[in-house]
This record gives structure tokens, C-alpha cells and sequence, in this order.
């Protein structure tokens, strides 16, 4: 049966269907509470008070401050330039990553000052925040800048696909050559990062877990629906890899 999605593009929009059906259900459930923390939340939020001695709470804050202000940005802008092939090719991506973060930010406070969540009590933060706390604008933005920088490195893996729109074929097997450490060694650390950034959140008592969770669930919708885009833009005609290298 015929779905009018190509497809290369069924699988990320599939991952971004799910994504989005579970943010909803947990945006749901806070708001049902009105924004009252569940009882896990509770618990773990009074473990992270009662586990916050002078030197890791110093490491926290330092770690918690790279998701947010300048470097998201810094690492969308290099997924792009490493995306593109060729000035244009290079600029274009930068843009659209930028943009990207940018688009989904906007959305992401929408969304905030819609649910309007209280953040846990202040005596027990850490670190000043602002704002609403649902969902979390640290993890969201470190997991989607994770994402870009992956997105980039998949593109840097394979230069060939850049310049022809399809990815170049070993001797054997049909398979793309992908340098073996690039995406790896790129993915493993950003993953790790933004993982970091969201548990540093409720750490230093600022979040409540399922703020984080929401920002994570809500970064993983966009990062699958921008590959999905990719993917299938323009009929498939730029295959699994998108109009820069790779999707």
C-alpha cells in the first residue's frame, strides 16, 4: 500500500511519530497535575539535594552551562559547515542548521508558557534558572545540538555523496564507505554530552525529571522529523542522504 511518504523517509518519520505520540501523553499527565511533580519526581529530586557536595555540584554547574548560551549554536554552526561541500554547499547548511535550532527553540517556549510548570522549590536549587520548567530548554537544546552534530559527521563521512547526490558503492556488497571512527567518534561523545546536560538539570535541582524527559522526548521528534525531510526531500531524490551529504 501506498503511504506518499518515500521510502527512505518511512523509518526516521516513523521514530518521529513515536516520539511526538509520547511527548504529548507526558505533556499530558503534567498537565493533568497542573504541573505538580509525580511522586518519582519527588524522590529524585530530594536523593539529588541530599548528593550535592561542594565539588561535584562546581562540575555540574560548569557542565550545565554548555547547554545553553553560545555553544549549541557554535556546534550547529560547525555540523553545518562540515555538512556542506563547497562554500555555498557549506553556508547553506550552516544556515539551515541555525535555523533549524532556532525554529524548534521558538516552539519549545511556546510550548513552555502554554504548560506553565512550576520549577522545584527554590531553596533547593543550585544554579539561578529562569523561566518555566517544562520542558527542559537545557536538554532540549544540548540533545538537539547533539543531534546536528551527528547529522554533520554522517555528511563529513562520505564526501562522495555530497558531490553526486548518491552515496558512492564499494566493490562488494553496494554498501556506502563510511570512514569506520567518523560517526562514532563524533556520536558517542554529543550523545554522552546531552545526556550529561539533562541529568545536570535535575542534579542541581532546577528540573524535575520529566521536565528533562520532556525536553528529550521533544528534541528526539524534531532531530527524526528533520531526517525524515531529508530523506524524502523532493521525491527521495537525494536518497537516504539529504541535499548536503547526508540526511
Amino acid at each position: 500500500m501506498r503511504t506518499g511518504i518515500p521510502v527512505p523517509a518511512r523509518r526516521p518519520a516513523l521514530v518521529a511519530a513515536g516520539c511526538a505520540a509520547a511527548f504529548g501523553v507526558l505533556t499530558a499527565l503534567v498537565v493533568a497535575r497542573s504541573g505538580a511533580p509525580y511522586p518519582l519526581d519527588e524522590a529524585l529530586h530530594a536523593w539529588s539535594v541530599r548528593h550535592r557536595p561542594a565539588v561535584p555540584a562546581a562540575l555540574a554547574r560548569g557542565l550545565t552551562a554548555t547547554g545553553s548560551g553560545p555553544v549549541p549554536y557554535l556546534c550547529a554552526l560547525a555540523a553545518g559547515l562540515a555538512a556542506g561541500r563547497g562554500t555555498r554547499g557549506r553556508l547553506a547548511a550552516a544556515a539551515g542548521a541555525l535555523s533549524f535550532l532556532l525554529v524548534a527553540q521558538g516552539v519549545r517556549y511556546g510550548i513552555m508558557y502554554a504548560v506553565a510548570r512550576p520549577r522545584p522549590p527554590f531553596p533547593d536549587w543550585a544554579v539561578y534558572a529562569s523561566g518555566y520548567a517544562y520542558p527542559s530548554g537545557h536538554a532540549t537544546t544540548s540533545a538537539l545540538a547533539a543531534g546536528l552534530l551527528t547529522w554533520g559527521a554522517r555528511c563529513a563521512a562520505d564526501p562522495a555523496t555530497a558531490r553526486t547526490g548518491r552515496a558512492a558503492r564499494g566493490a562488494a556488497g553496494g554498501r556506502a564507505r563510511w570512514a569506520p571512527w567518523t560517526l562514532p567518534a563524533v556520536l558517542a561523545p554529543a550523545a554522552c554530552w546531552a545526556v550529561a546536560v539533562g541529568l545536570s538539570r535535575v542534579y542541581l535541582g532546577v528540573h524535575w525529571p520529566t521536565d528533562v524527559l520532556g525536553g528529550w522526548l521533544y528534541a528526539s521528534t524534531w532531530l527524526a522529523a528533520g531526517a525524515a525531510v531529508l530523506a524524502g526531500r523532493r521525491g527521495g531524490a537525494y536518497g537516504r542522504y539529504g541535499p548536503y551529504g547526508a540526511a
